[in-house]
């Protein structure tokens, strides 16, 4: 299913981008050395429903997790890039952290994700991967607008991705959003320019990068859920929820100045 969206629902959906990004990084302020993943899931069931808004999370339940969910954000640390079910574990110097988040207010959903190093102890890997991830993001943002194909944008964040040095998994991508969560057109972060659905003003589409260090394989952790890089080695993930208008894109998640 693709929808598109009419003004009074993208007004809807500004404030959906709004709350999502201003949570994220509410989470990202509190996110320190000792913070355990599982108070970070509290504070944003708190956020959501303080808000009047609904998680995408707790009832999901796709055919390639052990669902539902259950929790209302992904936390995946270092060697966890997507997926990861928060759990009893706190944070240590160093850790590389993604947040991925999904809510739906006034029936519109966004989506968006940030990675970040928690501490003082940045390691160079780290900030690489997140460093390419947030300008595979840009450069994919940048391709998209009216008359542009989903080809255009993955070909424009694979090629970063892979200039970086990085191989590109495929199994997980970008994907339209709208009235739910995960809708078409699907977007591999890789592919050739030219390709695919055309983009229409209305159109709601989460981009979101991701890459793991040294591999492109990934293992699933016996919770059904957490996916992580098969070699151990560290990842980021990076994502925003555009609208496509008559003249070009808006960021919908971008965090409130």
């Amino acid at each position: 299913m693709i929808e598109l969206l009419n003004r009074t629902e993208l007004a809807r959906a500004r404030e959906t981008g709004a709350l999502v990004a201003d949570i994220l990084q509410a989470l990202r302020a509190r996110s320190t050395v000792g913070t355990n993943l599982l108070d970070i899931d509290r504070w944003a069931q708190s956020m959501i429903v303080e808000a009047g808004a609904t998680s995408c999370y707790v009832d999901y339940e796709p055919s390639f997790g052990r669902g539902p969910f259950g929790h209302y954000v992904c936390t995946s640390v270092n060697d966890a890039v997507l997926h990861g079910l928060p759990h009893d574990r706190r944070l240590a110097d160093g850790d590389l952290l993604s947040l991925d988040l999904a809510v739906s207010l006034r029936g519109v959903v966004a989506d968006s994700a940030i990675s970040f190093v928690v501490g003082d102890s940045a390691q160079p890997e780290s900030l690489a991967l997140i460093d390419a991830t947030e300008r595979a993001l840009a450069a994919g943002i940048a391709a998209a607008g009216p008359d542009a194909r989903i080809g255009d944008l993955s070909h424009a964040i694979g090629t970063v991705l892979g200039d970086a040095g990085y191989t590109v998994n495929t199994e997980f991508g970008g994907h339209g959003v709208g009235s739910t969560m995960h809708q078409d057109p699907h977007i591999s972060n890789t592919g050739r320019p030219g390709r695919g659905y055309r983009l229409r003003p209305g159109l709601l589409l989460a981009l979101e990068p991701w890459v793991m260090a040294d591999t492109a394989d990934l293992v699933t952790d016996p919770d059904g859920w957490t996916l992580r890089s098969a070699t151990g080695c560290r990842t980021a993930h990076s994502e925003h929820t555009i609208a496509v208008t008559d003249d070009g894109v808006e960021i919908l998640t971008l965090p409130t100045p």
